[in-house]
């Protein structure tokens, strides 16, 4: 019988963007068990709600995360608008959309830069990265920031894109739209990310379910579910399909994300083609009074948002839970059997955000 030895992994790895620890217990070089612990970096932003002004908490909210910080800020504002029951105007929902959509792109183009960093392809992650920089200047030109937007208000958006800044946006990623596939081909016919990829951390439809994976780790076991299906926003005015894959594997959440790179700029098309001409806000007046909670699909999956309101300017509770927490269960199980070389790729491929996780 083999040895048993338990090696720590994280929460530092060369490899990994994010600070996760797993207690790995191995047999040799293969992971028997895999044991996550959460807590490294938790700054207790849910706890702010009891001490800031439930206006100045949609910009704490974007804190939790410096990648998917738009849709944190959005979740938040929906579900105090829920409480409020403050209606949102048309316009403010479409650029809410596009801007979840330019997240989604800027998020999936990261992972892919740090998946090829992982493989060692240095060229093809300063690549998707530099693909990613083009995603991030209409931010800026859009909202003013790269990181934190800061756009988001309870009842709308405080800042719009004119017409003609969509249309210009439009012809930037139709012509980002083939050098993106030059670059995504890499990733899907390589022998190389192939050999890495197939056939490693198999996640069936059912342990899927089971396990409560979310977003990409989901649709890659074949399962059809995506939270903008439920029609928030302007989602209900726009057509497209949830993006699967028939292989439960690494290749398949590769190739989920890659789907949703160019399904996002598809959507982002009929959106700036829809869009109407309305306000952007609608005023909001007094304090929230009740409890509501709201869902969105962010790049990495399902969230969650929870508020609960006094009648006060300060809220009793304010609860997110993020897709990464959702998916480090399903983490574990993929981890058990892999090889110690294939841990490192195996994190990646759930695209963990521990700041989001640890709120």
């Amino acid at each position: 019988m083999s040895k048993r030895s338990i090696v720590p992994f994280g929460p530092q790895h060369p490899v990994l963007p994010e600070p996760i620890h797993l207690d790995l217990v191995l047999e040799d070089e293969t992971v028997v068990e895999a044991i996550p612990s959460v807590g490294y970096v938790h700054r207790g932003l849910e706890s702010l709600v009891k001490k800031k002004d439930f206006n100045e908490m949609a910009y704490v909210i974007e804190r939790i995360c410096g990648i998917c910080s738009f849709m944190h800020g959005m979740g938040y504002c929906t579900a105090l608008e829920k409480i409020m029951d403050v209606e949102v105007p048309r316009r403010a929902d479409y650029l809410r959309s596009i801007w979840c959509e330019m997240s989604r792109l800027h998020s999936h183009l990261l992972w892919l830069g740090l998946l090829a960093d992982a493989f060692g392809f240095e060229s093809l992650f300063m690549h998707s990265w530099r693909l990613r920089e083009k995603i991030l200047d209409m931010f800026e030109a859009s909202t003013g920031g790269r990181v934190i937007f800061s756009v988001n208000t309870i009842g709308g958006v405080m800042k719009d894109m004119p017409n003609d800044m969509l249309q210009s946006f439009v012809k930037e990623l139709d012509g980002m739209e083939k050098e993106i596939r030059r670059t995504t081909d890499v990733f899907l016919k390589d022998y190389t990310v192939e050999s890495r990829l197939r056939g490693v951390g198999i996640l069936t439809a059912d342990q899927a379910l089971k396990l409560g994976a979310v977003g990409p780790m989901l649709r890659a076991a074949g399962v059809e579910y995506d939270v903008r299906k439920t029609g928030y926003a302007a989602y209900n005015d726009i057509d497209f399909q949830v993006i699967t894959s028939k292989e439960p594997d690494s290749f398949g959440r590769c190739e989920v994300r890659i789907g949703e790179i160019f399904q996002s700029i598809d959507i982002i098309r009929q959106l700036v083609a829809k869009i109407p001409d309305t306000e952007l806000a609608t005023p909001v007046k007094g304090f929230p009074n009740g409890e509501a909670y709201v869902r969105f699909e962010q790049p990495r999956g399902e969230a969650f948002y929870y508020a609960k309101a006094n009648g006060t300017k300060f809220l009793d509770r304010m609860r997110v839970r993020t897709p990464t927490f959702a998916n480090l269960m399903p983490l574990a199980e993929i981890l058990q059997g892999c090889q110690v070389g294939d841990v490192p790729l195996l994190v990646l491929t759930i695209d963990p955000c521990i700041s989001c996780t640890e709120r």
